[in-house]
């Protein structure tokens, strides 16, 4: 076939791969139309795939070790789509930053293959500093950070590695930040004839850049990680974009960057959500402090199942505030059904979504859009808290931080101006709790000590499957 046919075809593949990519993005903004936008990424992905393996040239000659490659894409899709089917909604923000790694990783290991492999006759024309070896060496350094921070996001994530909060680490992350940046810029003012010669600092640079990775994430509280895994997100999406660079790939290149972009805005996003700067979250400790129950002055009232029952069923209107509890007891379906006695009796039902509520950006929406809830009844917390005083009860279930109030009143409070759902504003509420255990932040939660507040203990399925029982014999 004509060489210059066949780049024609591999150039429009990866135009048309990229628009799939644009739309299938956009598309994931609607959880009506997001299981349609991840299929059109992922014909885009496969196009782009095939087309490679294809059309690709390199020096006039194709791709080889054509089936070493199909037998590694079939062994990761067959790995892959098991643990995906096989994940439980619980796990889903440990999947993310597993997955997530894995496309760090995959991008550290472009740049270490083919660092040995800069043109002699490039170097020889510019030197060591020209985009092609900066584009190695920053995918380097980015996507093993990602990699690194991901599989440590995972195990705290996962509850097997805890946090490391020691006040000299931020000191020592930002000397481990700048050595790294020191290699970069010593192996690209290097005077050499090919690349083999600086090899060996590209492993010192990997090894560096995994600690950086481990140290980085270690400190950060369990209430940050939602930012965080938003941040590694954005990383792996620009090692990618390097690995684009590399190959001239427009495919690689576009989603690369879709990620980078969509994972830094999604990043500030959750900043702002929690009215702190993405500074403070990467060295801040984010936990402990703030008022005790003695402080707080308050004591806890409990209801029992029956009074709940008809609280809720004589009321006009109910929001349901959901956490990570709910999500632990995989509630969700029970409180859908919860929903719906009460629209039946006539009580108008709505969710208030706090976007850090969970352990990943949207794990609210994820968990509730499983269980078939109408999106539109998912109403983010600065809409919904104007109608709060509105409000006959407010059903807690499983959140924590997003709902104490200590944000608004407490100063020596980690969490304090951070926006919440202001749920002591509602006529009633009732907090649904195994018992007082304390949330992400280590804190308080003056909430649970309101006059309003009243306390139903118990696991969210089994006291949610009651709570349904209860209301279908009124």
């Amino acid at each position: 076939m004509n060489p210059t046919y066949t780049a024609g075809i591999l150039e429009v593949t990866y135009v048309v791969a990229s628009i799939l990519f644009i739309l299938g993005l956009k598309m994931l903004s609607h959880p009506e139309t997001a299981r349609r936008g991840n299929f059109l990424a992922a014909i885009g992905m496969v196009m782009a795939i095939i087309a490679t393996i294809l059309f690709h040239k390199k020096d006039g000659e194709p791709i080889k070790n054509i089936p070493l490659i199909l037998a590694a894409i079939v062994i990761g899709t067959a790995i892959g789509w098991t643990i995906a089917k096989r994940v439980k909604m619980t796990a889903m923000p440990q999947l993310v930053s597993f997955f997530n790694g894995m496309g760090g990783a995959a991008a550290a290991l472009i740049s270490i293959m083919e660092f040995p492999h800069v043109s002699p006759e490039l170097i020889a024309r510019s030197g060591m500093a020209n985009g092609h070896v900066l584009a190695i060496l920053l995918g380097l350094t980015i996507g093993t950070v990602s990699w690194a921070g991901s599989m440590i996001a995972f195990g705290k994530l996962d509850g097997w590695i805890g946090d490391l909060r020691v006040k000299a680490m931020k000191y020592v992350n930002l000397t481990i930040l700048a050595i790294l940046l020191g290699f970069i810029v010593f192996i690209m003012t290097r005077h050499v004839a090919a690349t083999a010669e600086l090899t060996h600092y590209i492993y010192i640079m990997f090894a560096v850049a995994v600690v950086y990775g481990v140290l980085f994430v270690m400190p950060i509280g369990g209430a940050d990680m939602p930012v965080v895994i938003s941040l590694l997100n954005s990383f792996t999406g620009v090692a990618a974009a390097m690995g684009g660079f590399l190959y001239n790939n427009q495919a690689m290149l576009t989603g690369g960057i879709l990620v980078g972009s969509a994972g830094t805005i999604l990043t500030i996003l959750m900043c702002n959500a929690m009215n702190r700067s993405l500074l403070n979250v990467i060295v801040g400790v984010f936990g402990g402090g703030g008022q005790s129950a003695v402080e707080a002055g308050g004591t806890i009232r409990e209801i029992s199942l029956s009074d709940a029952a008809v609280l809720l069923s004589y009321s006009k209107k109910v929001v349901i505030v959901p956490g990570y509890g709910l999500a632990v007891a995989q509630a969700q379906h029970t409180c859908h059904e919860l929903d719906k006695l009460l629209e039946e009796k006539g009580v108008e039902v709505r969710y208030a979504i706090h976007p850090v509520a969970g352990r990943m950006p949207g794990h609210m929406n994820v968990l509730l859009a499983e269980a078939d809830v109408p999106y539109d009844k998912l109403i983010e917390s600065d809409e919904i808290n104007p109608d709060l005083p509105n409000t006959d009860v407010l059903v807690v279930i499983g959140a924590n931080d997003v709902v104490n109030p200590a944000a608004e009143d407490d100063p020596s409070s980690p969490i304090y101006g951070m926006p919440i759902i202001k749920a002591r504003d509602a006529k009633n509420v009732i907090v649904m709790k195994r018992g007082m255990g304390k949330g992400y932040a280590a804190i308080e939660n003056l909430l649970f000590f309101n006059d309003k507040t009243r306390m139903l203990f118990g696991d969210a399925k089994s006291t949610l499957q009651n709570l349904v029982n209860e209301v279908k014999s009124m």
